[in-house]
């Protein structure tokens, strides 16, 4: 799943348009236009795609934990990532969604995915930890079309 797909399935499971979107980024300190985010939206066959990178992926995500958490405390926006895995991404949404593991479990319910209690506590864990795991496309793509189906 491109960063791209990524970005236009949790624009449609958080229902953002594409206004917010540009807000949501311009929090972690980076300008972006609607245009912009019009262009990472499209189709890769589409005339006027544009690739969206990485650190515009993780600008979002953390624009969304200041946007649903408030900023850190000392006001500064984290610096965005290089390369943001599946685990990052399922990290990120967990932390601006004020998620526990409860909440999580039930959203995979949501869409029929079993997903333990100890396979989540391992996409959670740091990378070289015994029991981390890292975090399948599959897993991300179904929380992903949990989040956006009402409970």
């Amino acid at each position: 799943m491109t960063n791209n797909d990524t970005l236009r399935r949790l624009r449609y499971a958080l229902n953002i348009d594409d206004t917010n979107v540009a807000k949501t980024i311009a929090l972690t300190g980076r300008a972006t236009t609607e245009n912009e985010v019009f262009n990472w939206l499209k189709r890769e066959d589409e005339q006027g795609y544009a690739e969206m990178s990485p650190t515009l992926l993780c600008r979002f995500l953390d624009g969304l934990i200041i946007d649903r958490r408030g900023p850190h405390p000392s006001g500064k926006a984290p610096e965005p990532l290089e390369f943001l895995s599946n685990n990052e991404i399922l990290k990120k949404l967990r932390i601006a969604l004020e998620l526990k593991e409860v909440d999580m479990l039930a959203i995979f319910k949501r869409v029929e995915f079993t997903v333990t209690k100890a396979e989540l506590g391992a996409f959670f864990r740091k990378e070289g930890h015994r029991n981390y795991r890292k975090c399948p496309e599959q897993v991300l793509k179904k929380f992903i079309k949990g989040l956006s189906t009402k409970s």
